[in-house]
């Protein structure tokens, strides 16, 4: 049987046993077998999701919808399966957008784990960590073998008088962007400087066919391989060194991320006040403001010297840094590193927030074409 299909049994298996139409006067109780089926719902609900991008070939729409296994005890309420289904039709035009720029998946695996579970009364807090790996399909016969990313959510289940439990929500708990999220980001807190104009980066074209902009990567101040291969060890098994700021708000853990993976290749520290953008180091106890935020990164990274502006965003190779501005308010949101570039001129990016490895600049223009996209040489 089919890990999917699994799932979908299990769920319908573990619905508790109450008496059907009995009234609940009491509050329900949520014993070990309900938990298990809220963690088996959401396992379908992001199952759906991640099969929404995959290219299957059979042109259904509603082949893998894994959410419809579901009635009775424990279920999706009316206006979240109207949700999930505007959720999947926005990740289908992904696809759709996906192969205009010539990628696609063939082959999508989702697990949900169930963390903690918070009941009050007839409301249900539960929260659960997705695992999803895709398998991209060979098109142009270069990609990576997989991208992959670890998302946190909370999901809102409401009981009714029956005790039946119904989703009614879904929250992505990460300040990130994984490649099935529908929610539109959190942007950042816009920052400013606090001495004289900090340098501005000019944005970067995401015109697929970029003028050549060959970069040395095996040679020179820093090691990018070692910047790659910290990359690879830590995008979601966080290194105890470093404090996690995932889940904190005003940007999340992703530049404090990509500032770790730099210092990994030979970026060395620069000390002293941490509120000071010409400043940046980071270690366990204490970092610098350029160190852990978005906007700061850019300006120490450019007034230092240490980056040039790249006209493209597909002009960026490994080490290179790319960020990104949701809603193009000038005040930058999402830091990431490329960690792998195709001969044929696609950079892949790992970042945090959510905890993501080898997606492609495609998929990103493709999820977010209206944000702003700005590419550092490092």
């Amino acid at each position: 049987m089919s890990a999917a299909a699994a799932s979908l049994v299990a769920g319908v298996a573990l619905v508790p046993n109450w008496s059907a139409g009995a009234a609940v006067t009491d509050d329900p109780t949520v014993d070990a077998a309900t938990k298990a089926t809220f963690q088996k719902l959401a396992d379908a609900v992001f199952t759906d999701r991640t099969q929404a991008l995959v290219d299957d070939g059979s042109g259904k729409k509603d082949r893998h919808r894994h959410t419809s296994g579901f009635s009775g005890k424990v279920r999706l309420s009316g206006t979240q399966t109207r949700q999930e289904s505007s959720a999947l039709t926005q990740l289908r035009g992904r696809k759709s957008r996906l192969a205009q720029l010539g990628e696609k998946y063939s082959a999508g695996s989702t697990t949900v784990t169930l963390d903690a579970t918070q009941v009050k009364g007839r409301n249900a807090k539960v929260a659960v960590t997705e695992s999803t790996t895709l398998t991209y399909e060979k098109v142009r016969g270069n990609e990576p073998k997989t991208t992959g990313f670890q998302a946190h959510h909370e999901l809102s289940f409401r009981a009714d008088d029956h005790g039946n439990w119904q989703l009614t929500g879904i929250r992505d708990t990460d300040d990130g962007v994984a490649v099935n999220q529908v929610a539109a980001p959190k942007p950042a807190v816009a920052a400013t400087g606090n001495d004289d104009n900090p340098p501005e980066a000019p944005r970067a074209s995401t015109a697929r066919y970029a003028p050549a902009n060959a970069k040395n990567t095996t040679s020179g101040t820093y090691d990018y391989k070692a910047m790659v291969a910290y990359a690879q060890k830590y995008w979601n098994n966080y290194n105890p060194d470093y404090p996690d700021f995932n889940g904190q708000g005003a940007g999340g853990d992703c530049t404090n991320f990509v500032s770790q993976t730099l210092k990994a290749g030979g970026w060395k520290h620069v000390p002293g006040y941490t509120y000071d953008f010409h400043k940046w180091f980071g270690n366990a106890d204490i970092q610098s403001d350029s160190f852990v935020g978005v906007n700061e990164f850019s300006w120490f990274a450019l007034s230092s010297k240490r980056v040039t502006p790249l006209a493209y965003v597909y002009q960026a190779d490994i080490g290179d840094v790319i960020q990104m501005d949701f809603n193009r308010d000038g005040s930058k949101d999402h830091t990431m590193i490329v960690t792998y570039r195709s001969p044929q001129g696609v950079p892949y990016v790992s970042y945090h927030s959510t905890n993501t490895y080898n997606r492609s600049v495609a998929s990103l223009i493709a999820s977010y074409p209206n944000a702003a996209y700005y590419a550092y040489r490092t």
